[in-house]
């Protein structure tokens, strides 16, 4: 069951930036997927890279990111991986499959900071907006206010799945050790 909840991460988002301002009251943001990025509406993807020139920042597109390519088959591998797990019934492959999930999600966070970190301190020079010392870091996790933005990061749907895939694995190995006492 914690091998095919990953399966919803090929349909759902698994994290959110959320941006609001004065000039966007209603708020704009940005979905990251397995595979893609995508703006919270129609357009924002568009009015985040319009922000990005003003500040000097990079703007921000699929192809820009290896990520998308090798994630949807980490994920496949993880759930194939899964399933011989059950299939096997050995709970020494469960253990595995749990610690390669913990150790990619390791990863992922890590990955994710430094692309934020690039994005936030590599500013071009020629930025129309330059704010001596001023980076623009958006945060891994949680809110923070860069100039009259209020950046908030957040784990969103596809997450759930990542997480219960994980509760589900380690509930396994909790009850096969108790089960042998």
């Amino acid at each position: 069951m914690g091998a095919l909840m990953l399966i919803g991460l090929y349909y759902r988002p698994f994290w959110s930036i959320s941006m609001s301002a004065p000039q966007y009251p209603e708020g704009i943001g940005m979905y990251i997927h397995i595979d893609d990025v995508t703006g919270h509406n129609r357009h924002d993807l568009q009015s985040i890279n319009t922000l990005n020139h003003y500040i000097g920042m990079a703007e921000i597109h699929k192809e820009d990111f290896y990520e998308f390519e090798i994630m949807p088959w980490i994920i496949g591998f993880l759930i194939v991986f899964g399933l011989i797990a059950a299939a096997v019934g050995n709970i020494k492959l469960v253990i595995t499959w749990l610690v390669l999930m913990i150790l990619l999600g390791i990863v992922g966070l890590v990955d994710f900071y430094m692309w934020g970190y690039d994005y936030g301190h590599n500013l071009s020079p020629d930025a129309p907006i330059k704010v001596p010392g001023m980076s623009y870091q958006p945060p891994m996790l949680g809110c923070k206010q860069l100039l009259n933005i209020k950046a908030c990061s957040w784990p969103y749907t596809g997450s759930i799945f990542i997480g219960l895939s994980m509760v589900f694995a380690a509930g396994v190995v909790w009850i096969e050790k108790y089960k042998k006492q």
